[in-house]
């Protein structure tokens, strides 16, 4: 599931990367529905990137499976199935997504100065997932916590 890759760290943002991002953009949305940044004074969570030109999507992970494989099970009871929450060693949070721009990433995430990667054919479901909620979203059921399209509306006026 997890690729572990050397090279320079430019901080050029590709899809399939782990990274960290700043409290600054925690602090300029600041919006309920997004994971809390810190937890006792770590870079947590990792976010998995998915680049879309200069708004980028970043979806957090989470080592509590348990808890998400509990939330899996109801749903998947209820609606048959699950796209909102993968778990592949970790819980991917695909619910939890939303868009930011390179200049609110601090890091690539790392383990013992390797960059960590998603393999390729678990970056696929996540992406075809990610879509898939996409796809919902503009028919009018949104299952995304936070308001994705708010966020992507202050980074494009960043932008300008």
């Amino acid at each position: 599931m997890i690729e572990v890759c050397t090279g320079v760290d430019n901080v050029k943002v590709q899809t399939g990367y782990l990274y960290h991002i700043k409290d600054e953009f925690f602090d300029r949305i600041n919006n309920k529905g997004l994971m809390i940044n810190h937890e006792n004074g770590h870079s947590r969570p990792s976010y998995l990137a998915i680049k879309d030109d200069d708004i980028l999507r970043f979806i957090p992970l989470s080592t509590k499976i348990e808890k998400y494989k509990t939330i899996i099970d109801k749903k998947e009871k209820k609606y048959g199935t699950c796209k909102t929450i993968l778990i592949k060693k970790i819980a991917i949070l695909i619910q939890n997504a939303f868009p930011t721009l390179e200049k609110y990433i601090q890091s690539r995430h790392t383990i013992d100065g390797k960059f960590i990667k998603i393999s390729s054919a678990v970056e696929k479901e996540i992406i075809d997932d990610f879509e898939y909620m996409l796809s919902l979203k503009s028919s009018g059921l949104n299952l995304f916590f936070t308001d994705i399209d708010y966020i992507k509306n202050l980074m494009i006026e960043e932008l300008k």
